[in-house]
């Protein structure tokens, strides 16, 4: 049996689709569906309800695709064993918050592409509660996340920085204390239901401060770009590593512990020795980051 037979396997239940998972193993949909055709000849059993549009695994496919992928992770953990370069190439799929999208994630990829070229980098944006089940499920192989319930055993976290919350306004805003201007200027709200909209809420809360809510926005990206337009002010982490954006914004410190912002990794991953690379340019691009703030 081949491993890309069940390479193939896998990415069809985890992306749903066999068209979803043809670009995922770098085929054609039908090339999938040949691949899948051959493996349930070579099993002997159905592994497809073909009269389900598109079609879906069956119970018994569903119960295989954890020991395939305790086959694939075992292939790809010899082939790393073996050392060299070799264990630091082939494709790596990172979920990232978006925040880190602009600035963090560039910079590392940069660093980590110019001394691995052969190295090929999906990147996938999502929400941090999306991106601990992905990376749960071996959809990616690590995910930039700043998740506030507690890492899964099997998972193995790498801490990358601190991110205390802060008020940021436009450069013109009218002076006065946080405190004042939460009370006096529009706010934006970050959506809720992310990990740093969260924060935020629960610090007003705890404050008990009531703010003029003029918009909800779903990206820390869309907040920072409404408040540097001078329609509002709101309160979000201090991003580690900032695109122009942001960093032109004014930044007022809060009594607030802000997010801590962390790499995740399932324990068993068979890319452990290029995920510490990741990790190494990671907290290089931040400690760089801050040097540069120092000297200016």
């Amino acid at each position: 049996m081949s491993i890309s037979l069940l390479r193939t396997l896998i990415a069809v239940a985890d992306s749903g689709s066999f068209v979803a998972a043809s670009g995922r193993v770098h085929v054609s949909q039908a090339a999938v569906g040949q691949q899948m055709r051959r493996l349930e000849d070579v099993l002997g059993v159905a592994l497809f309800d073909r009269h389900a549009k598109p079609p879906t695994l069956t119970p018994l496919a569903l119960s295989l695709i954890p020991k395939a992928r305790e086959v694939v992770a075992s292939y790809d953990g010899l082939l790393s064993d073996a050392g060299g370069e070799s264990s630091l190439s082939g494709t790596l799929t990172l979920g990232a918050v978006p925040s880190s999208l602009h600035g963090l994630v560039p910079m590392a990829l940069k660093r980590l592409m110019l001394s691995t070229p052969q190295l090929q980098v999906r990147v996938v944006p999502g929400l941090s509660t999306d991106l601990v089940e992905m990376v749960e499920r071996g959809a990616v192989d690590a995910v930039i996340t700043s998740a506030l319930t507690i890492p899964s055993p099997s998972l193995r976290t790498y801490h990358i920085a601190h991110e205390p919350l802060v008020l940021i306004a436009a450069p013109d805003a009218p002076d006065g204390t946080p405190e004042d201007l939460l009370c006096s200027l529009p706010y934006i709200r970050h959506a809720r239901r992310s990990a740093a909209g969260q924060i935020a809420e629960d610090w007003l809360v705890r404050n008990r401060i009531n703010v003029q809510s003029s918009m909800e926005l779903e990206s820390l990206e869309t907040v920072a770009s409404v408040v540097a337009h001078g329609l509002g002010i709101s309160v979000v982490p201090h991003i580690c590593v900032p695109d122009p954006v942001f960093a032109g914004l004014r930044r007022m410190p809060l009594d607030a512990e802000g997010r801590d912002l962390s790499l995740l990794t399932r324990a068993d991953c068979p890319k452990a020795p290029l995920i510490e690379r990741l990790v190494q340019e990671i907290l290089e691009a931040v400690r760089s980051y801050k040097e540069t703030l120092q000297k200016n």
